[in-house]
C-alpha cells in the first residue's frame, strides 16, 4: 500500500506533518478529512517503502491481542488504539497489516471485517470471536480470552513438537553415521580384505555390498528419498491420504496416545472458547473442526455439526469416531444436557493439558532407551561385520 506524507492543520491551528498509508491520494485525503483535518499538502512517499516481508508469529499476535485488550477496557477509541499498536509494534510485517485494519476501519468497516482481509495474520476463530465481542459490546473481554486460548495453544503445540525433536534428531545422526560408514570406512576394510584374499562371513559381505551399491549409485539414493518425500507430502495434501495418514499416526503406540489428547485438548478449548464468547454452536464446531490439525478429528467434528443441524447431540458422532476417550464424551453429553456445555468443555481441556504433559513424558522415557538400542545395532552391528574376517584370520595363524 502507498504511503503518502502530509501536512495539514488540526482543529486548534496547529501544523501537523506526518505519513499515511492508503490504496491511492483521494484515499488518503478522505481518511485525513474523517480526522478533522484541514488538508495543505498531500504527496506521495519518494522514499523506500518499508518492507512488509517476514512472518507474524502466535506470539507478535498474544502480545498485540492483550495490549488491544486493555487499551479498549481503559477506554481508548478503536482506532486510536490500533493506530498506537501499529506504530509501536516491532514486527513490520504486522504494523502494515494493523495499518491496513486502521484503513478499514475507519473506512466504515467492523474490526472483525478488517481482519477477515488478513488471515496469515487473523485466523477464522480470532476473527469471529471479535465479530461477537463487537456485537456483543464485550471486546475487552473477548480479547483477554482470545489471548489466553492462544498461549495455552501455543504452549500445547511446543510440548508435541518438543517431544518430536529427540527422536528426530537420533534418526538423522543415525542416518549421517551409517552414510559415512558405508560411504568412506567401509571401502578401506573393502579393499583390505580383497588383497588378502579371505573368504568373507555373510554380515561382511552384506555390509559390502551396501557399501558398494552407494558408491556406484548414490544418485538413485538421493532420488529415491527425495521422491519418496515428495511422493509422501502430496498424498498427504490430497483428502484420502490425509485420512490415511492421520489414522496411521493415532494408531502408533505411545506416539499416537500424545497426538489424540493434544488433539481432545485444542478441540474442547478452542469450542469452549468460541461458545463462551458468544459464536454460535454450529460456527463453533465448524471453525473447531479447520483447526484441529488431524482428519480422522477433523471428520469426526464436521459428523457432529451434522448432526446437531439435524437436531441431535453433539456426544453421538464423536462416540462413533473412536478418537474420544468415554469420559470426554460423557462429560461433553452433561454439559448438553445442561446447558453449561462451555464450561463442561473448558474443564476437559484443563484436564487434559496435563495428560498431554505425562504422555509427553512417558514417549520421552521410552524414546531414549529404544534410540539408544537402534544406535548400538545399526552402528554397532556394521563394525562387528568388518571386524569377523580379522578375527578369522588371527584364529587361522593361530
Amino acid at each position: 500500500m502507498p504511503t503518502f506524507t502530509y501536512t495539514a492543520r488540526t482543529s486548534n491551528g496547529g501544523l501537523k506533518s506526518a505519513t499515511v498509508d492508503a490504496p491511492s491520494r483521494d484515499d488518503a485525503v478522505a481518511q485525513l478529512r474523517r480526522q478533522r483535518l484541514s488538508i495543505i499538502k498531500v504527496d506521495e512517499s519518494k522514499a523506500t517503502p518499508q518492507t512488509t516481508g517476514g512472518s507474524i508469529t502466535m506470539r507478535d499476535i498474544v502480545i498485540f491481542t492483550r495490549q488491544f485488550s486493555t487499551m479498549i477496557n481503559a477506554g481508548l477509541p478503536l482506532v486510536q488504539a490500533l493506530d498506537i499498536l501499529a506504530r509501536q509494534s516491532e514486527n513490520k510485517a504486522l504494523t502494515a497489516v494493523v495499518r491496513q485494519v486502521v484503513f478499514d476501519v475507519e473506512s466504515g468497516n467492523t474490526v472483525a471485517d478488517a481482519m477477515r482481509k488478513h488471515p496469515k495474520a487473523f485466523s477464522d476463530l480470532y476473527t469471529n470471536m471479535v465479530a461477537a465481542g463487537e456485537a456483543g459490546g464485550i471486546l475487552d473481554t473477548i480479547l483477554n480470552r482470545l489471548a489466553v486460548f492462544m498461549e495455552k495453544n501455543d504452549a500445547l503445540l511446543r510440548k508435541v513438537k518438543g517431544a518430536m525433536i529427540y527422536p528426530t534428531v537420533i534418526l538423522c545422526v543415525a542416518a549421517l553415521c551409517v552414510v559415512i560408514l558405508l560411504w568412506k570406512v567401509i571401502p578401506v576394510f573393502a579393499g583390505m580384505f580383497g588383497s588378502v584374499g579371505v573368504e568373507l562371513p555373510l554380515p561382511t559381505q552384506i555390509v559390502i555390498g551396501l557399501s558398494g551399491l552407494l558408491n556406484r549409485y548414490w544418485w538413485a539414493f538421493i532420488g529415491g528419498m527425495a521422491g519418496l518425500a515428495f511422493f509422501i507430502k502430496q498424498y498427504y495434501g490430497t483428502a484420502p491420504g490425509r485420512l490415511v495418514i492421520d489414522r496411521v499416526l493415532l494408531k502408533v503406540p505411545v506416539l499416537g496416545d500424545v497426538l489424540r489428547k493434544s488433539a481432545v485438548s485444542r478441540f474442547t478449548r478452542t469450542l469452549g472458547t468460541l461458545i463462551s464468547s458468544g459464536v454460535s454452536i454450529l460456527d463453533g464446531l465448524e471453525i473447531t473442526a479447520r483447526t484441529s490439525g488431524n482428519r480422522v478429528v477433523q471428520d469426526a467434528i464436521m459428523d457432529s455439526r451434522a448432526s446437531i443441524a439435524g437436531g441431535d447431540t453433539i456426544a453421538g458422532p464423536l462416540q462413533k469416531s473412536e478418537v474420544f476417550p468415554p469420559m470426554v464424551i460423557s462429560m461433553i453429553a452433561v454439559g448438553e444436557q445442561t446447558g453449561g456445555l462451555d464450561e463442561m468443555l473448558t474443564k476437559i481441556a484443563d484436564f487434559y493439558d496435563d495428560e498431554v504433559d505425562a504422555a509427553v513424558s512417558a514417549l520421552l522415557s521410552l524414546l531414549e532407551p529404544i534410540m539408544i538400542v537402534f544406535l548400538g545395532v545399526v552402528v554397532g552391528g556394521m563394525i562387528v561385520a568388518m571386524y569377523l574376517p580379522i578375527f578369522d584370520m588371527v584364529n587361522t595363524v593361530r
